[in-house]
């Protein structure tokens, strides 16, 4: 059974290196059984039609010089990637080819088609032999075997049956794209990009469950990425909007890619061979994904008016000229777009029933939802008219509009259209992890931050998600009433089901905000950025984790042009990391930072003058809520060790959080036993504590708990624990709760830049995490 049939374009095959990277991906993603079709490698078809084109003009020498560049590029493939008999077996087999091809074009019996096929065969056969070589079972399939044509038309009944009796079960099947034969036994071709086509075919043929396209773009993007550099990636495509970008000239898929997976439940999905670990672009159903917005370029096209042109008539002139084409009616008159090195070919087929109405044209088509055309094309028109570009020919029609002008639409052009008309239509879906204090004043906050970034994004709370609970709604949750949907909806989870539920949001961007204090939830932050989803996070496990896990979510994050903002984790609301990175960003160099980090230290230390047992104050702060359920979580100090380690990788400097000198601010022995034993030895934590404010007070000092991070040209200092600060010091004059950070670097040597403000607190605490929000939505922006 065929589960999967994988496609690698020309671009993927187009040297020795990328058949050795699309072995890789056989390896890894194929089954035995499944089909790997291939197209022409790199050129090859390009220079075929070359040689082609000589032999029609009689061009002896041109002839010669393209079998020998043909024979060169094929030769080097076969040296760089074989050995031994292979190697031997397969330059012979090419030498008798070059050889046949030089022969028919001197008796003047060369026929177009199959000189065409050249080019899949020796990917097919090369790569199928390089498996081989791998102890990879693999076998070369030649597509005029198992595709038949009858003047033209495909015979789906004996093609399916001639796929049934020659795909092997037992091997990976390397078909050749782009190739099938008549009843005669002739080859013919499938048109000009007929690889998807062959793919999709064999598919339906072999009832596999998905295609996939590996091509040398990540996936399908609202317009060229290489022209504009905030175009966006889409998950999720449906069918009938991929049909009609591939006809407006969009050269990811071409329109007859998917014509038989109509009425199937075959997957689609479009990958990057360069990159492997990239999300694909699913090509779905009518339904199953909500309608895009496109931006598509015409270059140098003409426009033809047809006289009584049919559906068939454009699939036969499509095939003849090998190029999608798109046709439409304008008040009462069928247009046909056609480019412009063709046009006399399409004119001649149609006998005198075609005339060019527009001739040399370029300019772009918007795709976009019935309901947003009307509306993008004034904005597209105001967009040219600030351009002083005028179109020559408007047509709107059902889910697009066509602009053509004269004048060529230029990368600075297209990125002006497409920052009108396409980034307004983005939506984000926020996904919050977290229902506790912050979290409850997070979302309550909610509303009035989705009010005022409504003018770029349309931003959506699609789930709910507590330690063993999930409330989610793909189509967006109530903020007004979400804890009475909480009450009635929430149902119990797995990671896995949370991790599926995001994996369908059909969003341009998610965001997963982790409110959460969870070692076990921030395990999942590289699942979360595999399913392309931007991190926020007030949880500290992630920024101070293994640094090999640390350095490998980082790389992850930007290969996908991700971002994580994680500013609550330091300081609560306080700016810290905004602070660092500019500071750094404007070319200064931070020497030394030195801070209290806890709220709940901050506001022990700070009370405690002598007149109340250290204890008395601990039990007090837990009552108020300042604390951890065990307040010896607080008094361990390894929060403020995280939380130096985040500074620290803020700055560069890689550490591990063992790294960090800890000393506690209680006895060692009381960290051991149950809160009941550390309440029963609790005067061992006063004595402690006046023990070092006594010495403080003798050095003319206070005593404060403190994290410092001290870095010099030949080492690097980092330590947190008990610290006798001089009485007038910004650290000594610390309002109770707050935290602060005093920060030298090269341009604050010998005054220092201090921050310091509310270090715990619900409220602040949620604005901050609102803070990174609002600043990622401006990036995304």
């Amino acid at each position: 059974m065929v589960n999967c049939v994988h496609k690698f374009g020309g671009s993927s095959l187009s040297s020795s290196e990328r058949y050795q990277s699309v072995a890789k991906i056989i390896i890894g993603h194929t089954q035995p059984g499944d089909c790997v079709v291939v197209s022409a490698a790199g050129k090859t078809t390009d220079t075929l039609v070359s040689l082609w084109q000589s032999y029609q003009l009689q061009d002896t020498q041109a002839v010669a010089d393209i079998l020998l560049q043909l024979n060169n590029h094929q030769s080097d493939l076969i040296e760089q990637l074989l050995q031994a008999d292979l190697k031997r077996c397969a330059l012979r087999t090419l030498n008798t080819e070059l050889s046949n091809i030089a022969e028919l074009a001197q008796a003047e019996q060369l026929k177009e088609a199959a000189l065409l096929a050249h080019g899949e065969l020796w990917s097919a056969r090369l790569l199928a032999t390089y498996l081989q070589q791998l102890n990879i079972e693999a076998c070369a399939q030649d597509a005029r075997s198992l595709f038949t044509l009858n003047d033209g038309e495909l015979m789906h009944a004996q093609n399916a049956q001639q796929c049934r009796q020659s795909i092997l079960p037992n091997k990976i099947n390397v078909v050749t794209g782009f190739i099938a034969a008549d009843t005669k036994g002739e080859t013919v071709t499938l048109g000009r990009n007929g690889s998807d086509y062959s793919a999709t075919l064999l598919a339906n043929y072999c009832n596999a469950k998905q295609v996939c396209i590996w091509t040398d773009t990540q996936g399908v993007f609202s317009t060229d990425p290489r022209k504009v550099k905030k175009a966006i990636k889409y998950g999720k495509i449906c069918r009938g909007q991929a049909n009609l970008l591939a006809r407006l000239g969009n050269p990811v898929l071409h329109a007859k890619t998917l014509s038989p997976l109509k009425n199937s439940d075959i997957k689609l999905a479009v990958r990057s061979s360069f990159d492997v670990q990239a999300s694909p672009t699913d090509i779905v159903k009518e339904g199953s994904a909500k309608k895009k917005r496109f931006i598509t370029t015409l270059q140098n096209v003409d426009l033809l008016m047809v006289e009584g042109l049919s559906e068939g008539e454009v699939a036969s002139v499509s095939q003849l000229i090998q190029h999608s084409l798109h046709h439409f009616n304008h008040n009462g008159e069928v247009y046909l777009v056609v480019p412009a090195a063709q046009t006399y070919q399409v004119i001649n087929y149609f006998a005198g029933r075609a005339n060019i109405s527009e001739s040399n044209l370029n300019g772009c088509a918007i795709v976009a939802p019935e309901q947003d055309v009307s509306v993008l094309k004034l904005q597209a028109l105001e967009v040219l008219a600030e351009q002083t570009i005028k179109p020559r020919f408007v047509h709107q029609d059902n889910g697009y509009v066509l602009l053509l002008t004269d004048q060529f639409i230029d990368s600075d052009i297209q990125s002006a259209l497409h920052d009108k008309l396409i980034n307004k239509g983005q939506e984000i879906a926020v996904i919050v992890a977290g229902l506790g204090n912050v979290g409850d004043a997070f979302i309550e906050q909610l509303s009035a931050q989705f009010e005022r970034l409504s003018d770029d994004f349309s931003i959506k709370l699609v789930a709910l998600v507590r330690s063993k609970h999930m409330l989610f709604n793909a189509s967006g949750i109530n903020i007004s009433q979400w804890k009475t949907q909480w009450q009635h909806e929430a149902n119990s989870y797995e990671a896995a089901d949370l991790l599926n539920a995001i994996s369908e949001l059909d969003y341009e961007h998610k965001v997963l905000i982790d409110i959460t204090a969870s070692e076990q939830f921030s395990f999942l932050y590289s699942d979360f950025v595999d399913r392309d989803c931007h991190l926020i996070s007030a949880n500290k496990y992630a920024g101070t984790a293994p640094t090999s896990w640390y350095k490998a979510l980082r790389s992850n994050l930007g290969e996908r042009n991700l971002h994580w903002r994680y500013n609550t984790s330091v300081g609560a609301g306080l700016p810290i990391n905004f602070a660092l990175a500019d500071l750094q960003n404007s070319g200064d160099k931070i020497t030394r930072i030195e801070g209290v980090f806890s709220g709940t230290l901050s506001w022990l230390c700070s009370k405690y003058d002598g007149t109340t047992a250290f204890s008395e104050l601990v039990l007090e702060a837990q009552k108020m809520g300042f604390t951890e359920p065990d307040p010896r979580e607080d008094l361990s100090g390894r929060d403020m060790q995280r939380k130096l380690l985040i500074l620290a990788r803020e700055l560069g400097i890689e550490l591990e959080l063992d790294d960090i000198s800890l000393s506690a601010l209680m006895p060692g022995e009381l960290a051991l036993g149950s809160w009941e034993d550390f309440l029963n030895n609790k005067a061992q934590l006063d004595a402690f504590i006046e023990e070092h404010a006594d010495t403080a007070k003798a050095n003319n000092s206070v005593l404060r708990y403190t994290g410092l991070l001290d870095i010099t040209k030949t080492e690097v200092i980092a330590k947190v624990g008990i610290t006798y600060v001089p009485n007038g010091d910004a650290l000594a004059n610390l309002t109770p709760g707050d935290n602060i950070f005093v920060i030298n670097s090269k341009w604050y040597s010998d005054n220092a830049l201090v921050i310091q403000g509310p270090g715990a607190g619900k409220e602040v605490t949620a604005a901050g995490v609102h803070s990174d929000l609002y600043w990622l939505v401006q990036n995304l922006k």
